[in-house]
């Protein structure tokens, strides 16, 4: 596989919504480009496996930016330039919170001052407007480029024009209290909505700059950046992972909880993957580094959800434009009640609500509190807009090999004729295996392996196309060689095997393979890839949540497809399909349904990226399915499935809450402000109250559980990988054992 180099380039100018997001399409549309996501602080995070994408890059960009930077880096990213067209959530925080500190304390000053010098007070008249007009300089500088720019009212706006009405009246300390309010106001809300954003950041944080390298035998403390593909990384207990790579030596119990959201332990030996940001519990490792630095599954995950938190979804920009058409009603309402009224107090109530701040910030938090809990479960969003859209899903397509299945055949029955012996039966057909290349070769290895049954070295094998082995093998009891065929009952018959009426397959079986010596039957080897556990469940759960329609892809036959379609009760399924013809079944699909597509592998990315909702399951999922996918769950665990479905539907559900919350109390402020129940100290309350209790509800999703989800496993799954004596319940292919 080719190398994945990273790149940060700041943007001079930060452009609109709507131009942000083509210009990231036309970037992912680049060949070679793996990742392309413009970032909040003004900067574009670009992935890509080519430099001589650049150029391409250079041309997009055109007027946006000045020049590519001339070096290029892989595993370091360049140091981020930062727009002053975007500042970083931090010093937006920051700002925020000095404008908070300093309007209070202002505020509590002249009220001080007003209640005991209240002559000194008086004379103060000109500093008390120069105070508030300082206080509120953010707000006229956003509202007056908010008319020049986009030639629309927003909230800035409606609140700078509370603020002149408030000078004009002589009355600067009821803006100064509705400045104060705002600020905390808006200092929660951007302390709730950065607290969703860095949740998974801080979750996955490496925070190890040092790692532990073996050097001719030797250990020493290197800095993380110093470690390359290939070398031996030695990781002690309770210490970090700090690559991706596999076992070479040891024995140790890791945390993966970070990237899975299993908090069992997974216990590792040599051999087996290990990934960054996981903790060994007890134990310890040698591991031979296979990725670092941003190749690492980490740094994919966090550059992932880093994108995904700026990708709005449809939600937003309807809470945007619905934001931006109440504002005017606020002007309208000020000027009726002025032509009722004359009372400038009523007026000031009309500008010191509005719908805007609750509207927007809530549906803001909402999905990115969705994103950030879901990727605590081990689930990665890419995007605001797919948590959306994932609500909305009523068709559920599975791929049956790796999804719905392990993907890793295993025997699971072997029926010997009268006299025979089950272990002298493995042992030939594994003897007449051991050289084959057919998949399910391996399986019957296996299990001899396991089983521990010896295997003798066939003499000569000769594969029989579409029928099956033929092989001679040395029987030392016998002194003779026997005549072992190993394949299917067509490959028997025609053989003139006899015997096999006597045998009794069970019904159901999957693949079945028959064994004669001498021309007499030996029995039959029944092999099956096992259902993934928990994914029966997940089916019932996705029907108990409103799925209307779960279906079944493969590219198995229709013998196998069928025997895993009732297996599992599934409404239907599609047999010996290439990956086309996944993909068209998707498009046809979504003639009158929202699809969801569930897979893992190459010949599923086709398909992955033509359903409204791409899933790639399972930490070993193919590169280019998790590159199609919208979600990818990183672990083998199918409840995930239902429980980030049913967190969409609850974002879904917070947000509806908030509109509802925020038109209903707003308006209600509007109504006792124009009669004159409520003075302007008490209207700007209300809105604010309102918008951060919105703001605190969506941050709710932060600590989502479902509790139907927690109920415990129910006993009687089958073991995988146990001796067995008897089938599953699938049916028998016409494609047993074919070579």
């Amino acid at each position: 596989m080719s190398e994945l180099y990273h790149e940060t380039i700041a943007l001079p100018l930060l452009p609109g919504a709507r131009e942000l997001a083509l210009l990231e399409a036309r970037l992912r549309k680049l060949p070679g480009v793996v990742s392309a996501c413009i970032r909040d602080n003004g900067s574009l995070s670009l992935y890509f496996r080519d430099r001589r994408v650049l150029a391409g890059v250079g041309r997009i960009l055109g007027g946006l930016r000045t020049a590519l930077p001339a070096k290029t880096s892989r595993n370091n990213a360049v140091p981020v330039q930062q727009s002053a067209a975007a500042p970083n959530p931090e010093e937006e925080a920051r700002a925020c919170r000095f404008n908070a500190i300093v309007s209070l304390g202002g505020f509590a000053a002249l009220a001080l001052m007003k209640r005991f010098f209240p002559g000194f007070f008086l004379n103060l008249s000109i500093f008390r407007s120069a105070f508030v007009l300082y206080i509120a300089r953010g707000i006229f500088k956003n509202g007056v480029l908010g008319l020049l720019r986009e030639r629309s009212l927003n909230a800035d706006t409606l609140t700078a024009t509370a603020v002149t009405a408030s000078l004009l009246a002589g009355k600067p300390e009821s803006s100064l209290s509705l400045l104060v309010l705002s600020n905390f106001a808006e200092m929660l809300s951007l302390s709730a909505a950065e607290k969703a954003r860095r949740h998974i950041s801080h979750l996955l944080s490496m925070k190890e700059k040092y790692v532990w390298k073996k050097i001719n035998g030797s250990v020493s403390k290197v800095r993380i950046e110093d470690v390359r593909v290939d070398d031996l990384v030695v990781v002690y207990l309770g210490e970090k992972i700090s690559v991706d790579g596999v076992v070479v030596s040891g024995m140790a119990a890791v945390d993966q909880s970070s990237l899975t959201g299993e908090y069992v332990p997974s216990f590792k030996e040599a051999g087996e993957p290990v990934y960054a940001g996981t903790v060994v519990q007890s134990g310890q490792l040698v591991i031979k580094a296979a990725k670092v630095g941003d190749d690492t599954n980490l740094a994919r995950i966090i550059s992932m959800v880093e994108c995904a938190q700026n990708r709005r979804a449809p939600v937003q920009n309807f809470a945007d434009r619905m934001a931006n058409m109440l504002v005017p009603i606020s002007f309208i309402a000020a000027a009726l009640v002025y032509a009722v009224t004359r009372d400038a107090q009523r007026v000031l109530n009309m500008f010191f609500i509005d719908y805007s701040c609750g509207l927007r910030l809530s549906t803001a938090t909402a999905i990115s509190a969705a994103i950030s809990r879901a990727a605590q479960m081990g689930v990665l969003v890419k995007g605001g807009n797919y948590i959306e859209n994932l609500s909305d899903v009523d068709t559920v397509v599975f791929d049956k090999t790796g999804t719905i299945t392990d993907g890793h055949p295993e025997v699971t029955g072997i029926v010997t004729a009268p006299g025979a012996a089950p272990d002298e039966l493995a042992s030939l057909a594994a003897a007449a295996e051991r050289n084959s290349s057919h998949p399910l070769a391996e399986s019957v290895l296996n299990y001899a392996e396991k089983q521990g049954i010896r295997v003798p070295e066939p003499s000569a094998a000769e594969v029989v196309v579409g029928r099956g082995i033929r092989a001679d093998i040395p029987d030392e009891a016998a002194g003779r060689e026997r005549r072992v065929l190993v394949g299917s009952m067509v490959f028997m018959e025609e053989s003139g095997v006899t015997g096999f009426d006597l045998i009794k397959v069970p019904e159901g079986a999957w693949n079945v393979f028959y064994v004669s010596r001498d021309g007499q039957a030996l029995g039959a080897v029944i092999i099956s890839d096992p259902i993934r556990k928990d994914l029966k469940r997940s089916i019932n759960r996705l029907r108990r949540d409103g799925i209307d329609e779960i279906l079944m892809l493969t590219g198995d036959s229709r013998q196998n497809a069928e025997a895993v379609t009732r297996e599992l009760d599934l409404d239907g399924c599609e047999s010996n399909m290439l990956p086309q013809d996944k993909a068209d079944f998707i498009a046809r699909k979504q003639i009158g349904s929202r699809v969801l597509m569930v897979g893992d592998g190459i010949n599923d990315a086709p398909a992955l990226a033509y359903a409204d909702i791409g899933v790639a399951m399972g930490g070993k999922s193919a590169d280019i399915a998790l590159e199609s996918a919208d979600i990818t769950i990183t672990s083998d665990d199918p409840l995930k499935l239902p429980e980030v479905l049913n967190l969409s539907r609850s974002a879904m559900d917070l947000i509806r809450q908030n509109f509802a919350v925020t038109i209903a109390v707003n308006s209600a402020a509007l109504l006792l402000g124009a009669l004159g129940k409520i003075n302007p100290l008490l209207a700007a309350t209300i809105h604010n109250a309102a918008t951060i209790g919105v703001v605190l509800n969506s941050s709710r999703l932060l600590f989502w559980n479902k509790r139907h989800l927690q109920e415990p496993a129910k006993s009687g799954s089958d073991p995988a990988g146990s001796a067995i004596t008897s089938a599953s319940t699938s049916e028998i292919g016409d494609n047993s054992h074919v070579q």
